[in-house]
């Protein structure tokens, strides 16, 4: 049986503190989900800003392979807005849902159980009548009461629903009662041997992979999930985790999915690059350390047979070891192909602008590895309209003097004056500056460095996260041999992007 993959990263995940996108990362996401293979693509809450709706609309537009979908309320207006977003898709969905648990009809809702069935009822027609393909999801599944769940079910199935989700929206079940529910729903719901059964759960209390694949054996045929499992609170489930386990134990989960598993690794690493926020190192598949072995006993394990410590191999995910080496003689055609070799299908204008980019990191280390292009072609991948670039700076800093910064940048490619500002230390100052060039004053709420690779001439990697005077934050990503480079490039990136937000949502 093949299982349907619904990835919600755009959509839920996005609605995780400091993992807001704006439009080309969301559509460059977008692309590569569905290179990716992934069945459907939530691609936002249309009705929740300006902003989503033009994100749906605009990602409806460029996915050819995969479902778009968009989240409603049970409401026509919701549905209408959900509907206007999607409608120009190859394959558009319309998801719908409503509270069923006693607690949320009681406090949030503040309706009995016939009128929550009444208005799901009429709101998966209303959706029907716009779209073939709705979704339907009773909110907090796993805390109602599977009799009124069950009636609840068999009435939007009546009205033309086409995927039933099952979410287990606060993360609270476990794999005992979640099996046991999708046993029930499937044994005691008429028709629903029409409808696809999907499940949505979340890791509060750290069951979401584990939810999810007993609901594959239970008879669920669609997993909704994110890449790396980001989503509100605690996450949702690991789409790379699911898959692999899929993929790995097909002894105990006799099920394909459509996932191209060499595109998992790229995938995570752009929207760590996107967001600013990277995965833990022990993350299972795509952590750093998932395939790093420091013990003597595994090291000589892995060295006679890699089975002995590694149950998935590096390759499965897109990962490569290093077989070419790249340094500042290499040519066009050797970087092109290990381009491929890593995963990155580009275009020749990217092609060039990368490797323009190898070629001057090349110059000033001895060997370009694998990880070091991963960081090259994902700056140049995911980016927005350059309205400052840096032109030149020069740090005068010291423990016994006060540290002071020169920022010169260029503006719409014209120079600004350059300006110096002192503060405690190189980077401070520096982005005191830029302040003080851009003529506004944001908060930096996040700041991040880490090491591309091992080594004296590593690359410096920088992320941050900056919020301006209406509390809204943006994402910087930089990257530089020179740490205080790549932290002005970040906060640069940074502050691009609000401007590009705000051009788009004027």
């Amino acid at each position: 049986m093949n299982i349907k993959i619904f990835d919600t990263t755009l959509r839920d995940g996005e609605q995780a503190p400091g993992f807001s996108m704006n439009l080309a990362e969301k559509l460059e996401l977008a692309l590569q989900l569905e290179q990716l293979g992934v069945d459907v693509i939530e691609a936002g809450f249309a009705i929740a800003s300006i902003g989503d709706f033009r994100a749906v609309s605009e990602i409806s537009k460029i996915i050819k392979n995969s479902t778009v979908a968009s989240l409603a309320r049970a409401s026509k207006q919701d549905i209408d807005r959900a509907y206007e977003a999607v409608k120009i898709a190859r394959y558009p969905r319309i998801h719908t849902f409503i509270a069923t648990s006693d607690i949320h009809m009681k406090y949030k809702l503040k309706k009995n159980e016939e009128e929550v069935i009444k208005i799901a009822r009429e709101m998966v027609k209303y959706a029907k009548k716009l779209c073939n393909d709705v979704e339907f999801s009773a909110e907090d599944a796993s805390r109602t009461r599977p009799e009124f769940l069950y009636r609840v079910l068999e009435e939007v199935i009546k009205a033309g629903a086409t995927v039933l989700n099952i979410p287990d929206t606060v993360g609270y079940t476990t794999p005992q009662e979640f099996s046991k529910l999708i046993l029930g729903i499937k044994e005691n719901v008429r028709g629903v041997q029409n409808v696809d059964i999907s499940v949505h759960c979340h890791d509060d209390l750290g069951m979401a992979v584990a939810n999810s694949l007993v609901a594959l054996q239970a008879g669920a045929t669609q997993i909704e999930c994110t890449v790396n499992g980001v989503g509100e609170r605690a996450g949702n489930a690991a789409l790379e985790e699911i898959v692999m386990n899929i993929h790995t134990r097909k002894d105990i989960y006799p099920f394909t999915t459509n996932i191209n598993t060499k595109e998992i690794y790229r995938t995570s690493k752009l929207l760590s690059t996107i967001t600013g926020v990277r995965v833990q190192p022990n993350k299972a598949i795509v952590g750093e350390n998932a395939f790093a072995h420091e013990s003597g006993i595994h090291q000589h394990g892995v060295l006679e047979n890699k089975q002995t410590y590694e149950i998935i191999t590096p390759e499965s995910i897109g990962l490569t070891e290093n077989k070419l080496i790249l340094g500042k003689h290499s040519g066009r055609h050797a970087f092109s192909e290990r381009l491929k070799t890593l995963g990155f299908n580009l275009d020749n204008e990217k092609i060039e602008e990368t490797f323009t980019a190898f070629k001057a990191l090349a110059d000033k280390k001895k060997v370009v590895s694998d990880r070091d292009i991963e960081a090259l072609v994902m700056c140049q991948t995911v980016q927005v309209t350059q309205t400052y670039s840096l032109d030149r700076f020069t740090i005068n800093s010291g423990n016994t003097i006060t540290t002071t910064s020169s920022i010169r940048l260029k503006y719409n490619e014209e120079i600004i004056e350059q300006v110096e500002a002192s503060y405690d230390g190189p980077i401070a100052a520096s982005y005191k500056a830029i302040d003080v060039l851009v003529g506004k004053n944001f908060i930096l709420e996040d700041f991040m460095i880490n090491a591309v690779t091992g080594g004296i001439d590593a690359q410096g990697e920088v992320n941050v996260r900056i919020r301006n005077n209406k509390g809204k934050s943006y994402n910087g990503h930089g990257i530089s041999l020179d740490i205080v480079e790549a932290s002005i490039l970040a906060y640069i990136s940074a502050i691009n992007t609000m401007l590009d937000d705000e051009k788009t949502s004027n």
